[in-house]
């Protein structure tokens, strides 16, 4: 992000009052806000009680889901392996093309290459710690594709989200055992990432699909995953992606979370926004429809820790049009943002008022840019 006095101070001119249309593009340029959505967000959603919830269907393919990330107003889209595989989870080169010229139409910026493996029966005890050697093998290979597939297509990241990797009861695995397959499997991969010249993450959850614990899961967890990588390389090529919906459904405070991974000199590799519930499934609702203080604060912690990524959109807005979706965490996230820098622009003051251990001082500094016009 770019933050100056001068651009601070076009927040009480300029960008004065509540932001919306044009004025967010501004702002986001102004500041250079990075802000995307998984191709995903755009439909169409299933979940175990409703096969679709689309009344009228979408056009559900990769560049049917570009299209309506764009018609949203955003300039950056994640993609997902799975999109680009046949029937034999064979890269296929024309699927490239198609979703490489879609993002050229449509003015797209691809953001970061997820890896689907959570959705193969194969992989359902465990993808890159699976208890069988050579699923685990199959695995990680079918993992390191993906690093083939991001450089082809652009990708300045790759994402692990280990999805099947956990356990739903107790004594079903070894703890230990799992841990050091994940570790070196995450060794690998990021070796190829770095050979590629990308970076490499991984995201924690609770829970979800497994329903005891995924194998990473707080952001604590995947830190000290992604330093050991780290120190075994001596390269920071592995980062973090914290979904700020998984941070609520542990209890963390995500803006803790920030200055945790600075501390310990891992990189965020990306953020994935939405809104969730303590101890809750995964619910992936509208960016800013919960608790304001808390995204705010979480905006507040991404400037001052300096992250210069992209804020990513991972929604699923079972019941609402996924364009106005798209559009709606866009404008609520641009508003809670445009808060945390007027506080950031106060924040000597807000310093001055966390030293004196008085938590109704610090109310006071930030209670007019949070609850105000």
């Amino acid at each position: 992000m770019k933050i100056d006095l001068e651009r601070l101070a076009r927040l009480d001119t300029e960008y004065a009052g509540y932001i919306e249309g044009d004025k967010i593009d501004r702002m986001f340029e102004d500041f250079d806000i990075r802000f995307s959505a998984g191709h995903w967000c755009a439909g169409g959603f299933s979940d175990r009680f409703c096969a679709t919830y689309a009344e009228t269907p979408l056009d559900e393919t990769p560049v049917g889901q570009i299209a309506r990330v764009a018609a949203a107003g955003i300039h950056g889209v994640e993609l997902n392996n799975m999109m680009f595989l046949d029937e034999h989870f064979c890269i296929v080169d024309k699927k490239i093309s198609e979703v490489k010229q879609a993002l050229d139409r449509h003015h797209l910026t691809p953001t970061n290459m997820n890896t689907n493996i959570w959705t193969l029966a194969k992989w359902k005890v465990g993808g890159i710690t699976n208890p069988d050697p050579a699923k685990r093998r199959d695995a990680l290979d079918y993992c390191l594709q993906v690093v083939d597939l991001a450089k082809a297509t652009g990708c300045p990241s790759v994402q692990l989200w280990p999805g099947s990797d956990g356990w739903d009861y107790h004594f079903e695995v070894n703890y230990g055992q799992q841990l050091d397959w994940f570790i070196d499997g995450c060794i690998q991969i990021a070796t190829k990432c770095r050979e590629k010249g990308l970076m490499f993450g991984t995201e924690a959850k609770q829970k979800e699909p497994r329903e005891g614990n995924m194998i990473i899961n707080t952001t604590a967890k995947a830190a000290l995953i992604a330093k050991t990588v780290n120190e075994a390389l001596s390269s920071k090529v592995m980062g973090v992606v914290i979904d700020y919906g998984h941070e609520q459904m542990a209890g963390n405070q995500p803006a803790d979370s920030l200055y945790l991974l600075k501390r310990m000199n891992v990189p965020i590799m990306n953020f994935h926004i939405n809104s969730a519930k303590y101890n809750s499934n995964d619910e992936d609702r509208v960016t800013g429809t919960d608790d304001i203080w808390r995204l705010v604060e979480f905006c507040y912690a991404a400037v001052d820790t300096g992250y210069q990524g992209w804020f990513g959109e991972d929604q699923f807005t079972y019941r609402m049009d996924p364009i106005k979706a798209m559009a709606l965490s866009k404008e609520l996230f641009a508003n809670a943002m445009k808060r945390a820098l007027q506080i950031y622009a106060v924040r000597d003051k807000l310093a001055a008022a966390q030293a004196s251990g008085d938590a109704a001082n610090t109310i006071a500094v930030v209670k007019r840019y949070i609850l105000g016009s």
